[in-house]
C-alpha cells in the first residue's frame, strides 16, 4: 500500500459545511477555519440558516460557495432522502459550486443512492463511506451508558469496525482543500472490528473502572428509546440501524483512511484512552 501521497493545494475559496454543528460539520469547520479557510456554517442557528426541510433558505446559503460538505441529518438511509439531495445538488450546481464532499453511510442500499445523485451531478465528488463512530460512545446518547457503567444495548455478537470521527474530518478537509481526491470513494473503518462487549472492556480498561455490557431484546431496547422521549426519527434510525447494519455486513476491515492520509487509522483504544483523560466519562450518580 503507497502511504506516500502528497496532494497539492488547491485555491482556497468559500466552504459551506452542512450540520456544522454536528459530530463531523463541527470538527471540519474547525480544521477549515484553522487552515485560514474561508467557511459558512450550514446549520439551523447560523445566519443565513439552513434547514433541510426548507428549500427556500438554500439560495442564500449557497450564494458564492464554491465547494461543500454534505451531511444529511439524521442519516441518508430516512424516506425522502434521496429527493432532498437531488434537489440540494441541483441548486448547488445553479450557483456554480464546484466540489462536494459526501458522508455517506456503508451497508446502506438508501445511502449509495444518494451517492449516485452526487457522482452523476457534475460536481467534482469526493464520497467518505462510514459507519458507527467511536464518538458514539462520548458525544451520542450511549455516553450516559459509559457513565453509568453498564451498555445497555440490543444484543448482538457481530463486531463493528467503529471509526474515529477526527479521522472522518481530516479526509474530508483534505478533499475540499487539496487536489487528488474528486472521483474516489473512502469507505473507512477503525483497524479492528470489536463486539459490544469488547467495547465494554475496552471502556473498562480506560477509565479503570468496570463498565458491563447489558444485552437487551431490540424490540425491549427501542421501546425504551420510545418512552425516553427520543424524536422519532431517531427512533426510527436506531431501529433500522441495529436491525440491519449491525448485521455483519460491515465487519470487514477498510482501508479508506490510509488511502486518503498516508497513516493508519485511530484504533479505539486510543480513542478511549483520550476520552478518559478528559474526566468524560467519570461515573454518574
Amino acid at each position: 500500500m503507497n502511504l506516500t501521497f502528497k496532494p497539492k493545494k488547491a485555491d482556497p475559496a468559500l466552504t459551506l459545511v452542512l450540520g456544522a454543528t454536528g459530530k463531523t460539520g463541527s470538527r471540519i469547520s474547525h480544521q477549515l477555519s484553522q487552515r485560514g479557510i474561508p467557511v459558512r456554517k450550514g446549520s439551523r442557528s447560523a445566519a443565513p440558516a439552513f434547514d433541510w426541510e426548507n428549500e427556500a433558505g438554500w439560495d442564500a446559503v449557497l450564494d458564492g460557495v464554491k465547494s461543500v460538505y454534505i451531511n444529511y441529518a439524521p442519516d441518508l438511509a430516512v424516506p425522502g432522502a434521496t429527493d432532498k439531495v437531488q434537489a440540494f445538488v441541483d441548486k448547488a450546481l445553479g450557483h456554480g459550486v464546484q466540489r462536494a464532499v459526501l458522508l455517506s453511510g456503508r451497508g446502506e442500499t438508501e445511502a449509495q443512492a444518494s451517492e449516485t445523485i452526487v457522482q452523476e451531478s457534475g460536481l467534482q465528488t469526493t464520497v467518505i463511506r462510514a459507519s458507527w463512530f467511536n464518538q458514539n460512545f462520548s458525544e451520542g446518547m450511549f455516553l450516559s451508558m459509559v457513565q453509568s457503567g453498564r451498555l445497555t444495548l440490543p444484543e448482538n455478537l457481530v463486531p463493528e469496525p467503529y471509526v474515529d470521527l477526527d479521522d472522518i474530518a481530516e479526509i474530508a478537509v483534505a478533499a475540499l482543500t487539496e487536489e487528488g481526491h474528486a472521483g474516489r470513494l473512502y469507505e473507512v473503518t477503525g483497524p479492528r472490528a470489536l463486539t459490544f462487549h469488547e467495547v465494554a472492556e475496552e471502556l473498562s480498561k480506560a477509565t479503570n473502572r468496570t463498565i458491563d455490557y447489558v444485552p437487551v431484546p431490540h424490540d425491549a431496547f427501542i421501546d425504551s428509546m420510545r418512552q425516553s422521549g427520543a424524536p422519532k426519527d431517531v427512533v426510527w434510525l436506531l431501529d433500522y440501524l441495529f436491525a440491519t447494519v449491525l448485521d455483519g455486513r460491515n465487519s470487514e476491515i477498510q482501508h479508506g483512511i490510509a488511502e486518503a492520509l498516508g497513516r493508519p487509522p485511530t484504533d479505539f483504544a486510543q480513542y478511549a484512552r483520550r476520552v478518559a483523560a478528559s474526566g468524560l466519562w467519570r461515573a454518574s450518580a
